[in-house]
């Protein structure tokens, strides 16, 4: 076949495709960048009563259906291991049986067999969580600070075990979007002052389906505690290695506290290697300084940086 011609007769199944599984599932379907061919799918074993959801985003290359599978992404916090191991050979699986054709109805049909037919267990159901997205990305070469000791400890990982319904949840604000080779990485920013309004506001961010759609929701936060004059600190890689201790350590260097930084990033399709990091400190810098909680660069150079404690905030 002419690969003009076969170029040609993917796009218009890719669009005859995507608008029929928009049909289909309504708001469940979602689309991320459509002149990049990025969309996403909630999929849940319930409608009415989700137990088990995960969240499918596809990037459609050009030569797919006629040649090429769909590249995917499954993200779920509860996703790991076995299972999903399991459910990805399932998925291959349905597309070596139906090479050339269509598959995404197929593959989300597949993830809600899977999900309806996990084991129920009422008392042990997990509330939203940040997906643990297997890396998109090559491993930076050399040697990876070793971040493992701002963990939370046993001690305090209690805090988040009972219910945080009767905790205030904070306002959030949402900074600038950067965009580098496909990839978007947007900021998320809430006061904080327990570890309960940390879950309240990550299960809030996770209520909005394109956030829960990204690739990777990488978070740090600092409490500081002025009874014990200690601070409580943990934060979260969502598979993108050591991305989350690089974020903590950001808010350390600038003295914030009493904070919670989330940075979403949409995967495009082309590895960023160390710039990644860069995107996702940069998007947290600029969140801060927007709302206050540490000085701009020209401030900074102005005051020789002595005065970063006095711009923190404080919660009333």
């Amino acid at each position: 076949m002419d690969a003009g011609l076969g170029s040609s007769s993917d796009l218009q199944s890719q669009v005859e495709e995507v608008e029929a599984l928009s049909a289909i599932y309504g708001d469940e379907w979602c689309v991320i960048d459509e002149a990049s061919r990025i969309f996403c799918i909630k999929i849940s074993d319930d409608i009415y009563e989700p137990k088990w959801s995960v969240c499918l985003q596809i990037i459609l290359p050009e030569d797919y259906p006629s040649s090429a599978p769909p590249m995917y992404q499954l993200n779920a916090g509860w996703l790991r291991g076995p299972d999903r191991i399991k459910l990805s050979n399932s998925l291959e699986e349905l597309y070596l049986e139906n090479v050339g054709e269509s598959i995404l109805y197929l593959w989300v049909e597949k993830i809600r067999e899977f999900l309806i037919e996990r084991p129920q267990c009422p008392n042990t159901v997990e509330g939203p969580e940040m997906g643990r997205a297997v890396t998109t990305e090559e491993e930076d070469e050399g040697s990876i600070p070793d971040y493992s000791a701002l963990k939370l400890n046993t001690e305090q990982a209690d805090l988040f075990s009972s219910s945080s319904a009767d905790e205030e949840l904070p306002p959030i604000k949402h900074g600038e979007a950067i965009t580098d080779r496909r990839s978007t990485f947007q900021p998320h920013l809430a006061p904080v002052v327990t570890p309960k309004q940390v879950q309240r506001v990550i299960d809030k961010l996770y209520e909005n389906k394109k956030i829960a759609s990204a690739t990777h929701n990488i978070y740090a936060y600092r409490i500081y505690c002025e009874d014990k004059n200690t601070f409580l600190q943990d934060c979260e890689d969502d598979g993108e290695m050591a991305a989350g201790g690089r974020l903590l350590h950001l808010l350390q260097i600038l003295d914030v506290r009493n904070v919670l930084v989330v940075v979403s990033r949409w995967y495009g399709g082309i590895l960023l290697g160390p710039d990644r990091f860069k995107h996702i400190n940069n998007c947290a810098r600029n969140i801060l300084v927007q709302e206050g909680y540490t000085e701009t660069m020209d401030e900074a150079s102005r005051t020789g940086g002595k005065s970063r404690k006095l711009k923190s905030k404080k919660m009333k």
